[in-house]
């Protein structure tokens, strides 16, 4: 490690991996030291990009010294087999949302990280922005009374050319799923995090307005939280024109929306001095997420969770999501497609 930073590998270089190299390269307590992908042009223009060298295996790039950590930004299907070879070759994982396709998967990577004593994370970036935080502390302080029903929605559009732009598009070995696993698993991750563990749920997806995919472009579920509160989820990728991801949480005491990363709801029973700052502040939206262009996301949080995941390796301690938690929208997701596809609600193992 370099003065106290962490060199990180990048393993693939599609679009993510760009918005990755950009957060790490903005933070102070990282950088950039080489990237891995198939096409050996493309790491090549890569690297050139993004001033770290190119290696022509993934093996070649665990191999260097000077790689402290990888950020897994490959398919989603192939997320597992970049993480074990880094966690077996000694070096600390990050792994771009989802962790893996399955709950399974994920236990192996959870099981592998724990066995090497490395530390491994998968990528949420919407906890790290303020908005969440504040509505968070809110429902640990209780001023929501008793939560009721919490739902999240993310009803997208995506062309039928985002599909047909890559072969492992829209199938089931390589994205996992479709709109639940890819799009709206970060607001299923806000979710859980804010409401609590789902217990139980009932799931209905279906293929409306995509051709040659063998996932999901529309799906709804309904939730039974363990803390008894109801919910559902609602996501598609086929919503013209897309609308911004929005999370409820609504109690006996007070509701709060949260759109993107703005709170444009903010009531409560009893009203505390800060919370006019905080509906001033927090109510409005400085970009517009990924509804209808998934290129058109921010670096920011990708950067604020790559600096807590740094000065986790770099000062011994678990980074802000662990890949345990990580995993928690994962499952729930699978369970909300063994349920549409059996026709069954599921219950979800605590």
């Amino acid at each position: 490690m370099k003065n106290r930073q962490v060199g990180y590998g990048i393993i693939g270089i599609g679009s993510i991996a760009n918005t990755h190299a950009i957060a790490i390269k903005a933070c102070s307590n990282s950088y950039v030291a080489g990237c891995a992908g198939t096409t050996p042009a493309k790491s090549q223009d890569f690297a050139s990009r993004h001033g770290c060298k190119a290696y022509a295996s993934i093996d070649e790039l665990l191999r260097d010294d000077e790689i402290d950590a990888v950020v897994v930004a490959s398919p989603s299907g192939a997320h597992l087999d970049c993480a074990l070879k880094a966690l077996e070759a000694g070096r600390h994982v990050l792994v771009e949302k989802p962790l893996e396709i399955t709950g399974s998967r994920c236990d192996q990577i959870i099981e592998m990280a724990k066995s090497k004593g490395l530390l491994a994370s998968g990528i949420f970036q919407s906890r790290f922005y303020e908005a969440p935080r504040v509505l968070k502390n809110a429902i640990v302080e209780g001023r929501f009374g008793r939560i009721t029903m919490a739902s999240a929605q993310v009803k997208w559009f995506r062309s039928q050319q985002y599909y047909d732009s890559g072969a492992w598009r829209g199938t089931m070995a390589m994205d996992g799923g479709g709109a639940l696993m890819n799009q709206a698993i970060h607001a299923i991750d806000l979710l859980c995090w804010l409401a609590g563990p789902v217990a139980e749920v009932q799931g209905y997806c279906g293929t409306l307005s995509h051709q040659r995919i063998e996932v999901e472009d529309t799906a709804a579920a309904s939730l039974k939280f363990s803390s008894g509160a109801l919910g559902t989820i609602e996501a598609s990728t086929s919503i013209y024109p897309g609308f911004l991801k929005r999370i409820e949480i609504c109690g006996t005491k007070g509701s709060a929306v949260l759109e993107e990363e703005a709170l444009t709801t903010w009531a409560f029973e009893s009203e505390k001095p800060e919370d006019a700052d905080i509906r001033s502040r927090l109510s409005t939206n400085a970009f517009t997420g990924g509804s209808a262009d998934p290129k058109a996301i921010n670096c920011l949080g990708h950067q604020r969770q790559l600096e807590d995941f740094s000065d986790s390796i770099i000062n011994g301690h678990e980074p802000f999501i662990t890949a345990s938690e990580a995993s928690v929208p994962v499952r729930l997701i699978c369970g909300i497609y063994e349920s549409a596809r059996t026709n069954r609600p599921v219950t979800l193992s605590k």
